[in-house]
């Protein structure tokens, strides 16, 4: 069977009919993301930060801006040397971002998540993203609010709960401190 024919029977359409010729994509320049407020949303966290719960230090983290500022990446370190990555992103025609973590634990509950921002407001400039665990028959509801504070850290606190929404556990709660970065020397190294 052709691959045209093949989509026809599996999709009802043509492949020619929903994937845009390569001409017309050049002619069809798209709007530049740094265009749009929404991929500011985040400014606020982007940098390399220390993470501090109380007066102990849980860990590094560093989030840097992707792609023309189409995404975001986060690189966390704990201080017992466990990882974990994310990438935030902006699906076509959505007005928010959304975020995928992963970590060497994928396969334990909360080693991988798939979360969405809430598009809500929410006081100081604070953002949420919520999505599901699951874990064989169980699942919970899990989120995680980022707020900017005046003196230049960021809070994040993230909770589950396991009643629907009804009641909500922390599970992280911690103040993102800047890093400063180096002073140059001469040089112009660091």
């Amino acid at each position: 069977m052709r691959r045209a024919s093949f989509a026809r029977v599996v999709f009802g359409t043509s492949l020619a009919a929903v994937l845009p010729v390569p001409a017309l994509v050049a002619q069809q320049a798209a709007p530049a993301c740094a265009d749009d407020p929404l991929f500011a949303t985040l400014d606020f966290w982007v940098g390399t930060w220390t993470v501090w719960s109380g007066p102990t230090q849980v860990g590094t983290n560093r989030i840097t801006k992707i792609l023309q500022g189409c995404a975001i990446t986060e690189e966390w370190r704990s201080a017992s040397g466990g990882e974990g990555r994310s990438l935030f992103y902006v699906p076509p025609g959505a007005r928010h971002w959304q975020q995928v973590w992963v970590t060497g634990g994928a396969l334990a509950p909360g080693g991988t998540k798939e979360k969405r921002q809430r598009t809500d407001s929410l006081p100081g400039g604070a953002i949420r993203f919520e999505g599901l665990i699951r874990h064989g028959e169980r699942e919970w509801l899990d989120r995680t609010t980022l707020t900017p504070n005046a003196d230049g850290t960021v809070r994040q606190v993230i909770e589950i709960s396991v009643d629907g929404g009804a009641t909500w556990r922390p599970t992280f709660d911690a103040v993102y401190r800047p890093v400063a970065a180096a002073p140059e020397t001469p040089g112009g190294e660091r």
